[in-house]
Order: structure tokens, then sequence, then C-alpha cells
């Protein structure tokens, strides 16, 4: 019987074994990071992104916008930003305003004037002002009540004389006493009433609030200014939700209306991002579109310039307004997501994205990037990055302790803070990367792409590099080495990543009770995966599947449970390519109901990547098999052909833990490439079965607990590795079974012969007990 593979073929396999020869000439010649030099670019600080990069140079140049469309954690923040440094030393002194914004009070209490004046002359002209509104606060007479004083003074010093002549007079002639005391009295009245009159004068002095009052409608008239440019230096406004207050400005709300207490309308304007920055970025477009200011910015982007408003609120600056417009030419840089994407291309038939493409471009930021020399490369760039990210954070958290108490000090402290000891002469320093850790970030993201390209969502990485950090201070290790960095994957996962752990710890237990208590016939190990939302990271899990034969007429396939339609065509798919090999070998079709069972697969399945691991449970059952519950198996199938399916490098990694107890796993041929990375830090060797070639992972570094992953061509192929049977020997099974089905029917749809009642001595018991339409 010819092979299905050729002798290039397993050529291609043993090359395989070279990859991780080939990825450390492509990495370079270092022993560590220490010896990473970065670009002093910082544009080139992003990696990856190489489109991106190039059309932010060009709108540098020509100041148009940018609208930069990918996943979480591909780099969009950081390309803001770098273009922003990049603006600043190139053009900033000419993008950055030169004139301060002013207001003015205009025609009614309800508008104001705009006007861009210079700087320098504002301050002399406030100055000027101010000053005379002192002056003439300070013109003004002092309040006095020297003449009532006086005049009670003289009264008082009356009566004091008369007081005494009266006394005087009582000598001689008693009644005098009387006028004496009278006198008396008033005198002190009168000297009380000084007294009161010298109070108050002294309270009206101390108190300017009557003065301010009086020069109040000299203040009201002087000019706000509402942005100076001495005192904004920064380029670009960063808005997290972009609506008309933060966007455009407006007035704010007096709640002192009465009283001449009131605070003029161009005192209480405040100004947004579109007057005062040159460059405005928005983190994410979708928050726009929540809060409705699409229609605002188009009108803003279009005319470069606006009228500000008070809004729809209802406060006292509600029907407030400019007369004069303010200045909007804005260079816009805004991220999004792809369902954002498809909502801007349907809104307006597209046109904020018209705007965008009209003076900038729409850049398709990269989720997955070939592995190229320069892109392997960039991957220890990034590395060391995050090393000085994080011994910044450290000399921000920890340099005054270190500085003032030592790190015998940090140790104690920190001590406290992971609740365990740490080694005497542990030191919270940084450590470089060995190029062997580094190897184990390629592989990373490698095994969390597909098609041989490297993964380009790189905010996951960051906390395993930091935590892999903390792994090697923690031993107080010199270099961070691949055990930390493996360490640190065990650590950091999604929440997906948490779910698809406890699956696979579920399916375990499953999979040993499934093979304790069957034959293991028709039970197949799939392999599938579960895909988050946000980072589009797969995470591999077992899918046990079971499948069941019964002969009869209903000719069938059934697949209960939250199947997908995929799934469901998948299954059919199955089933046509069952009933074309009894076709193709002769035997007799009689009729057959096929049932597939995913075994406890609540959250439900889709894909046809479990097309080739249900076509095995089917077959298994058919010629009664067992099927190798150590080997897991995924693949697309279509005839007899197994194409490729996603996820391939995360199945395998799902079901290569030893306490699973699998021994191995079959994965298309066309996937073979993402087999690859599992071979970074592992020894590895070509092995071959029945001309179908493999790899075999040695998971221990003595040898022990080999992992063998077999490239299968066809549906034939896996039923050798599986169910240990040629091609030759399962059609003459299903041949067998498909002849001994065909007499069951033949036998089943035979008419009864009626016994004669004398041949049966209980015939007449029979034919009382039996109902007159059995008869």
């Amino acid at each position: 019987m010819p092979s299905d593979y050729k002798q290039n073929d397993h050529r291609w396999i043993q090359e395989l074994l070279a990859y991780p020869a080939h990825l450390d000439k492509r990495l370079g010649s270092f022993a560590d990071t220490s010896q990473i030099s970065l670009p002093t670019d910082p544009i080139n600080r992003v990696i990856f992104q190489d489109r991106a990069k190039k059309a932010i140079r060009k709108i540098a140049q020509n100041k148009g916008h940018i609208l930069m469309v990918g996943r979480p954690g591909t780099g969009k923040s950081m390309l803001a930003n770098m273009f922003n440094k990049v603006l600043e030393k190139s053009l900033g002194d000419y993008l950055r305003p030169r004139d301060c914004i002013v207001a003015y009070p205009g025609k009614d209490r309800n508008h104001i004037r705009i006007a861009y004046e210079n700087p320098a002359r504002m301050d002399k002209v406030l100055g000027e002002l101010n000053a005379a509104i002192e002056s003439a606060r300070n013109s003004m007479d002092e309040f006095s009540l020297a003449d009532q004083i006086q005049a009670v003074r003289r009264v008082r010093i009356g009566l004091i004389l008369i007081t005494c002549i009266a006394a005087a007079a009582g000598v001689f002639f008693p009644p005098a006493f009387i006028a004496a005391g009278l006198a008396g009295m008033g005198s002190i009245f009168m000297y009380i009433q000084e007294n009161s009159h010298r109070a108050q004068e002294k309270i009206q002095r101390e108190t300017i609030a009557g003065t301010r009052n009086d020069v109040k409608y000299l203040e009201d008239q002087v000019p706000e200014i509402l942005y100076d440019p001495r005192q904004d230096r920064d380029l670009m406004a960063r808005v997290s939700e972009p609506s008309a207050r933060n966007m455009k400005g407006g007035f704010r709300h007096d709640p002192y209306q009465s009283g001449n207490l009131q605070t003029p309308s161009h005192k209480r304007a405040y100004l947004g991002a579109h007057a005062k920055s040159p460059i405005i970025y928005i983190d994410e477009l979708k928050t726009l579109v929540k809060v409705g200011y699409m229609a605002d910015l188009l009108e803003i982007m279009q005319n470069k310039r606006y009228i500000l408003e008070g809004g729809k609120s209802t406060g006292s600056g509600a029907a407030d307004r400019s007369e004069d417009n303010l200045k909007a030419d804005n260079i816009i840089v805004a991220c999004c997501n792809h369902d954002t994407l498809a909502y801007l291309q349907q809104e307006g038939d597209g046109a904020f994205l018209s705007r965008i493409e009209d003076k900038g471009e729409i850049i398709q930021m990269e989720s997955a990037v070939p592995e190229t020399r320069q892109n392997v490369r960039q991957i220890a760039q990034y590395v060391k990055q995050e090393i000085n990210n994080l011994a910044q954070e450290f000399e921000e958290a920890w340099g005054e302790v270190i500085a003032k108490e030592g790190h015998e000090s940090v140790r104690k402290r920190s001590e406290h803070i992971y609740g365990r000891s740490l080694p005497e002469d542990f030191k919270l320093t940084v450590r470089e990367f060995s190029k062997n850790a580094v190897l184990e970030i390629v592989k990373e993201l490698r095994c969390r792409s597909s098609d041989g390209k490297l993964s380009g969502i790189l905010r996951p990485i960051n906390g395993i590099i930091k935590t892999a950090e903390f792994e090697a201070m923690f031993e107080n290790a010199p270099l961070v080495q691949p055990q930390h960095v493996r360490r640190a994957l065990e650590e950091h996962l999604s929440l997906e990543g948490s779910i698809s752990r406890e699956i696979a710890k579920h399916k375990k237990y499953l999979k040993k009770y499934i093979s304790s208590m069957t034959d293991s016939i028709g039970y197949v190990v799939g392999l599938a995966v579960i895909q988050s939302a946000s980072s589009g990271q797969m995470h591999g899990q077992p899918l046990p599947i079971h499948g069941q034969i019964n002969v009869g007429n209903a000719d069938k396939v059934v697949a209960p449970g939250k199947i997908g339609d995929i799934a469901k065509a998948a299954a059919q798919n199955v089933r046509a390519s069952i009933k074309k090999v009894l076709n193709n070998i002769g035997a007799p079709y009689v009729g057959y109901e096929m049932y597939i069972d995913y075994i406890q697969a609540h959250g439900g399945v889709e894909g046809d990547s479990a097309s080739v691991a249900m076509d095995i449970a089917l077959v298994s059952d058919f010629i009664r098999q067992p099927v190798n519950q150590r080997y897991g198996v995924t693949g697309s199938l279509t005839g007899d052909i197994i194409l490729a399916v996603g996820g391939v490098t995360e199945k395998i990694r799902s079901i290569m833990d030893p306490v699973l107890g699998m021994e191995g796993a079959c994965i298309p041929w066309l996937n073979k490439y993402d087999v690859e990375p599992l071979l970074i830090n592992c020894r590895s060797e070509y092995i071959q079965q029945d001309n179908i070639p493999g790899i075999r992972i040695h998971r221990r570094t003595d040898g022990k607990n080999p992992f063998d992953i077999y490239f299968c061509k066809t549906k034939y192929n896996a039923y050798r590795i599986l169910m240990g049977l040629g091609k030759k020997e399962l059609e003459r099974r299903m041949v067998e079974r498909s002849r001994r089905d065909l007499q069951f029917m033949q036998h089943y749809r035979e008419p009864v012969v009626e016994v004669p009642t004398a041949a049966c001595p209980m015939s007449a018991v029979c034919n009382a007990s039996m109902p007159k339409t059995q008869k």
C-alpha cells in the first residue's frame, strides 16, 4: 500500500528539531539582557508595530489625524505617547499655542467675547487695571464719626461742670444735690455714647465688604485669562471620556445670583481640550460614541473652530455663549477596538473615518507578527525595557528607604509584606534575564499565536516579566532563569486561563474514571480551546468524546447538548465520511443511528476541530476496537484528509502536564510548525511509527515522562496511532460488522411463521391470553 508520506516529509519533521538552534541564532549573541542596548528614538521602543510606526512618522510630518485599531495590549497607548514625544522634540515650539485666550464681557450678561492676546501684553493690561481699581478703592474717604463724637464729648464735659457746680452749691442749698446727681448720670450716659461711636467707627474702618461693593462693578469688567500657554506646557491632552464639557468647555454654575454677589459669565467660562491642546488623545473611542459627542467632533474637525456654549444643563450657565469662535486646529489621535470600528463604518456612512483619512491614516495594529530575525530581537529589547521600568518603580517606592536605612531594612519590611522569611543577603534590585529566560518569553509569545507568528498582545507579558523578577529575587539568583519564567506563567492566568485549568483538573479525574469503568471503546480524548474575549488568547483543555453507532433505519447523526452550527455540520460531515468508506470498500450499508456525546461540555461546543475525534469514536464503537486514552487528537476532517485547525499549540500544552497521565497527541500535518515553540528549552528527538513521523519531547531533564506528537495527514494515520490498526485491517472489520448488521436486519424483517396449534401444547393458553389483533 502506498504511503501517505514522502521522503521530504520526514526530513521536514527532522528539520523542526533544529528550530531552537535557529531561534537562538536569530536572537543574537548575548549572555543576558545587560548586553542589550535600547534605541534612543522613542517610537522604536514600541516593538513589532512597524506599519503603525511608519504611519506615525508620516503623520507627524504633515500634522494629520490617526486612528489605531486593535486589541488591548498591542501598544496603542505607547505609540500615542511616543507620537507626543516625537512632536515635542521636532515641532513642539511651533505647535504649542503662543497666545493666551482672554474672555471679555459681551453685549449682555449671557454673552462673552473671546480674544487671543499676547501673554506679556495681557499681564501689563491686567496689572494696570488692577492698580486702577485698587487706587479707586483706596481713594474713597475714610469712614469717620468725629463730628458725632465731638458733639457728645462737649455735652459730656458740660454735664461734668454742671455736676461739680451743683455739688458745691448743695453745701449751702441742699436741693442742689438733686441737680448734681442728674447731671452726673447724664455725663455717664454721654461717656457711654461716645465710646459707642468710637467702636462703631473702628468696626466700619476694619470692615472692607462695603468698600468692595463700591468697586465690584469695576472688577466685573476686568477680562479673565482662560488659558495661559506659559502655565500649560503639555502638547497632548489625554481624554478618557470625551464629552462636550471636557472637549469644548462651557460655563460654570453661579450659586450667588442676587444681592450684588453674582459672578459675570466671562469669569465663569472654562475651556476644553479643543481650545488648549494641539494634540488630543482619545484612549477609547467607544466612550465618545456612548456619550453622543460624535456629531460635535465631526463639525469641529471640519470647521476647525467652534462657539463656546453653556450646554444642556439647567444651571445659570446654560444660556451663556461666546460671540466669537474659538480655534480648534487639533491633531486627533484615537484608539478603538474592532467592534467600535464596525460601528463607525455604519455611523453617518463612515463620516468620522472619512475625516481621519482626509488628513491622516487608519492603522490596523498587529495582533500577531511573523517570526523574523528583527521581531525576535525586539523581544529581547522589550524585556530589557520592562526591566528598566521595574527598576524605576523600585526606586520610586523604596529609594528613600534604601538611602536612609539600607537593604537590610528593606528585607525586613518585605518579610512583613510577603509573610515569609527572605535570604539574609536579599536585595530589592532587578535581575537581568538570561538568554534562555528570554527564549522562554519568545516561546510564550509563539504559543499565544498561531501560523508560526508571535503574539503582539504584550500587556499580559508585563506581569509575567515582573513576577519572574520577584521569583529570582526570592531565590537571590543572579539572573532570571527559565524556571522563574515558568513559575510566573503558572501564576499569571487570565479569567479564561483559570477556568481552563479548573476544567483540566476535573477532566483528569473524569478520564481516569472513564478508563476504569469502560473498555475504552468509543471513547476519545479530543482537544479544545477557550478563547479570551479581551486578548484573544487561547487556553487549551481536554474534551472527552463518546461515539456510538447503532444499526437502524433512521440513518442519522445526533449530537445533543449546546452544540453550535459549525459543530453540528462537522458531525454531519463525519457521518458522510463513514458512509463514503463503507461505499468504497463495498460494505453493505443498512442505515445507522450515530450518537456523539461531548462528555460534560456544559459550556457548549463550537467548531470543527473535533471532527477527527468524533470519527475515531464512531469507528471505534463500530468495529469494537479500544482507543488509547493516553493520546489526545485534534483536526478538521474533510473526506479522509485531516486539515489544519487553530490553537494547536495551546491544545498540546493543556495535556503535557505529567499529572494528567497523557503520553502524546495526534495533530494535523499542516499544523506541524505549531510544535516549534514547544521545543524551546526542552530535549526532543525524531520518532516514527509505521511511517508516521513524529517528535518526542522530554518533559523532564532526565529523559523521563516523554510526550510524543504525531503528524497525521489522513484519518487512517490517526487510526494507526490511537487504535493500532492499519487501513486494510480496519476496512476488513468494518465489512464484517456491516454484513452482520445486514443479516440481522434481514432476519428482523422476515415475517413471523405461525406455529400449528397441535405443535404447541400451550396454544390454548397462548391464544386465550393474546389480543385479537395479534392472532
